[in-house]
Parts: C-alpha cells; structure tokens; sequence
C-alpha cells in the first residue's frame, strides 16, 4: 500500500486543507514552475490527453483538479459545446479564470468545489480528466467512485499522473531528479518551501501502473489502459463506464 504523504508535516490539518493551502500559496508561480521543473514536457503530455479526449467527439467535459486551467483550456480543441474545469483551490482558479477570460473562451466554466463532492448530477458529462491531481484526493477511492458516478455511461475517463520509471537508468535518474533536484528548483522558485517537497514526495508513493489499473477496475470502469509517456515519468490512464 502507498505510503500516505502529508504536505505539512507540522499542520493539525487533514491532508485536503493542507493541499487547498499549499495550492493557494503557489498558484501564482505554478505554471512557469511546471515548465521549469518538467522542462516543458507537461505540455506535450497534456496534448495528448487532449487527443484521446478529441477521439471521442465529447459534448460535455469535466478537468478534475483543473488548477490553472491549463488542461481545461487545451480540451477547447475537442470542440465540446461545455469544460467545467473543478478545483478546490480558490487561488488556483483565479489564476485559471483569468486565463479563461483573457482567451475569451465562454464555453469554459470554472467551478470551485471539492473533487470527492462533486457538485453535478449523475450521469453528467461525456468525458473527465485529471492531470496531476489524483494524487492529492485525500481519499482516493472516493473521488474517483465521484468521477464515475458523474461520467455518462459509455464515457471516458482520462487520468495524467506522475509515475516511477522501471527502467535503468531512467528510474535512477528519475529518483535523484525528484527527490533532490525538484525540490531545491521549488526551494529558489518558489516562496513555500515545503510545496514542491510534497509534490514529488507524493508522486513517488502514488501507485502507478498496473497497481492503478486495478484501483480504477475496482470503482467499476472498464477497457482500462495504460500508457506511459516519457520512459515512465508520467502515464496516461484510459478507463470506460
């Protein structure tokens, strides 16, 4: 089982009010971070969530954990009619609304709100994504069991998320990256110098591939698959209702 990582080691607080706190005290240096710390590549990864999303011709979308909106944003090219892109994190999403209005996009609605609560009826949307948030549900069972109670029958579920790399050296390299070089970019970047400690703490105790798999088999989504992207830094995960 993974191990359970908290953000704030010190904090009385549960994990979701620490996450909601770290978000909202980077969420101005959040997305230049992301391309610093990937090297861009979250980008390319995020386009093809988006392709496999386009695929499925959705008329309505969800962007679980949508932080900034960067996600919700690109699923514009899906040309679906509606994005909600949900996040509960009121600073992430001024950023992101900011963004959405600049862009004049009107077909994207930000909501806040909590991902294991999700504030829509059964059977809502035709496709739902998240990038880099799953990992951040205090329970993860529950949020995703919310995921598939708001997906329509038929509909897609798309997953980003960080993974370990199982092959030498790409999973050395990985472990010195995340464990010592990532956090110190956080450290000189960032003003919480705990945020960027948690971030890739936290991916190296996700459970990733096969072990996902199963967790999304168990919520009941079906024709699950699983796509490693960048020698296994990151997989897509692709489930059906």
């Amino acid at each position: 089982m993974a191990e359970k990582v908290k953000p704030y080691k010190n904090s009385n607080l549960g994990k979701k009010e620490q996450v909601t706190q770290m978000f909202d005290t980077i969420s101005k240096e959040y997305d230049g971070l992301n391309r610093v710390i990937s090297f861009g590549i979250d980008v390319k990864w995020r386009n093809n969530v988006v392709d496999i999303i386009a695929k499925t011709k959705p008329s309505t979308v969800l962007d679980i954990a949508t932080g900034t909106g960067d996600l919700a944003i690109n699923l514009v090219k899906t040309n679906a009619k509606k994005i909600v892109g949900l996040d509960i994190s009121p600073g992430m999403l001024e950023v992101g609304k900011a963004k959405v209005e600049k862009l004049k996009l009107n077909q994207i609605e930000m909501v806040l709100a909590d991902s294991e609560k999700i504030p829509f009826e059964d059977n809502s949307f035709d496709a739902i994504t998240v990038a880099f948030g799953v990992r951040n549900f205090e329970d993860l069972e529950k949020g995703l069991s919310e995921i598939y109670r708001v997906l329509k029958s038929g509909g897609t579920f798309v997953v980003l998320e960080t993974s370990v790399p199982t092959k030498t050296p790409f999973k050395q390299g990985y472990n010195i990256y995340t464990k010592h070089i990532m956090p110190t970019i956080g450290k000189v970047f960032s003003k919480d110098k705990v945020a960027y400690k948690y971030l890739s703490d936290s991916a190296a105790s996700f459970p990733y591939g096969k072990a996902f798999n199963n967790i999304l088999a168990k919520i009941g989504f079906i024709d699950i698959e699983n796509k490693p992207q960048t020698f296994g830094v990151a997989s897509i995960y692709i489930g059906k209702k």
